[in-house]
């Protein structure tokens, strides 16, 4: 196409885009249509506008262009016409029908892959974080090398070519991969500080709770209600990222750690969840996971599977876990509370916002949690002060007397601590 046919964009104070979604085989037009609302946003969150939605039904993704070149290139003229200056897939492209795609289009085109690391590279706060972002991108970049630098590369061979011994290309793929081996190397170093803080946390002997749930699903109010902390929580999608753990002590005075997590999405992407594994290792290793779903989203079961789909990826599906119906003073028809309860036996109900439900809530939890205590009597001479002291740090006291010297307690405590204590029963 000649260069002054070619679309030329104004700047923009707020980029403009075009969402693409493929109808294929076994996939029905009502997921399809489901699965481009949340790509809108993801595109919102990540601080664009949706101006066009284009959708092509397919048996299956052409190798080219993923939309067959017809449908490709009937896009120009749309992204002209919006002044739009980047078109979204809602699955991951190829490095082939990326690269095929922007020659054609003369244009930004991403997928959904790319857009959920520009979200989290923007939102990522903490050291860990970043690490674990910069590596989801660089894995996701090294197969797409020979997109963003072909036309620099000389591997064609032949006349004309002969010049120094490494290409441009071959250059960066080598930087792109001792940056990667660098760091992997790094957050080796987080997974070894943080099991060291693990266990730390674990010689309290209180139970590790973790809140999964699909993101913009309430887990951080959820948290700042039951901690007293102040996590951000926003309504939009990965508005937590780095993992929160606070300390929390039940009416029952159960004490409990409770770890915020990453929330989690359809199509997560694998380099993602692999970038990630050392946070996620808090879901892998809690005593019970809280499962928050927005029970106000038109698609929560749909959520519901999705979470429960990234959970068996990390080893976690047999978890015990106790699924939490969140922003129920949102509903438009309240009687979808006792149908969903009634569905999910062992679920409850609740609001984090207006606190509705927490006593439900927190009764159950209690219940669930019972099985990490048990109750005992002891008697401790006066030289085992220091273990009576750890009663009281990580246990229950409910009463105390002495007989002479020796300290008479009943207590309820940790598992692992009783059995430290066994010696002193009475």
């Amino acid at each position: 196409m000649p260069s002054h046919l070619l679309p030329t964009f104004k700047k923009q104070s707020v980029e403009k885009t075009i969402l693409v979604g493929l109808e294929r085989a076994g996939k029905s037009r009502w997921e399809l249509l489901e699965s481009l609302q949340e790509l809108g946003e993801l595109a919102r969150t990540a601080g664009a506008k949706v101006v066009e939605i284009v959708t092509q039904k397919l048996e299956h993704p052409t190798a080219p262009y993923y939309i067959g070149k017809g449908k490709a290139e009937e896009l120009l003229p749309l992204a002209i016409m919006h002044e739009a200056s980047s078109i979204i897939f809602d699955d991951e492209l190829t490095p082939a029908q990326g690269r095929n795609l922007e020659v054609l289009l003369s244009c930004k085109v991403l997928d959904r892959t790319q857009l959920i690391l520009d979200i989290f590279a923007a939102r990522a706060r903490s050291r860990e974080g970043r690490l674990q972002v910069e590596l989801a991108q660089l894995q996701y970049l090294l197969p797409r090398l020979t997109r963003m630098w072909g036309h620099l590369s000389r591997q064609t061979g032949g006349i004309g070519t002969r010049g120094p011994g490494e290409t441009q290309l071959e250059v960066d793929r080598r930087r792109v991969q001792e940056r990667i081996s660098r760091l992997k190397e790094d957050l080796r170093g987080v997974r070894q500080v943080r099991t060291i803080q693990r266990e730390g946390r674990l010689r309290r002997h209180w139970p590790l709770v973790s809140l999964v749930g699909y993101t913009n699903a309430g887990k951080s109010s959820l948290l700042n209600l039951l901690t007293h902390a102040d996590v951000l929580a926003e309504d939009k999608l990965f508005a937590t990222l780095d993992p929160t753990t606070r300390h929390c002590i039940l009416p029952n005075h159960q004490k409990i750690l409770l770890t915020d997590t990453v929330g989690f999405i359809r199509k997560l992407p694998h380099t993602l969840i692999e970038s990630f594994k050392a946070t996620l290792e808090e879901v892998e290793l809690a005593d019970l996971l809280i499962h928050v779903v927005d029970l106000s989203h038109p698609q929560y079961l749909e959520q519901i599977e999705a979470v429960e789909k990234i959970l068996a990826e990390l080893g976690a599906a047999e978890k015990e876990t106790l699924l939490v119906f969140n922003k129920i003073d949102q509903l438009k028809y309240p009687a979808l509370v006792q149908t969903q309860l009634a569905r999910f036996p062992g679920s409850v109900a609740i609001s984090a916002l207006s606190q509705r439900g927490i006593d439900a809530f927190i009764h159950e939890l209690e219940n669930r949690l019972a099985r990490t205590r048990t109750q005992g009597s002891y008697a401790f001479p006066p030289e085992q002060s220091a273990l009576l002291a750890e009663i009281y740090r990580n246990g229950h006291v409910t009463s105390l007397h002495y007989d002479g010297e020796t300290s008479m307690i009943d207590a309820i405590v940790p598992l692992g601590l009783a059995q430290r204590l066994h010696s002193f029963k009475r």
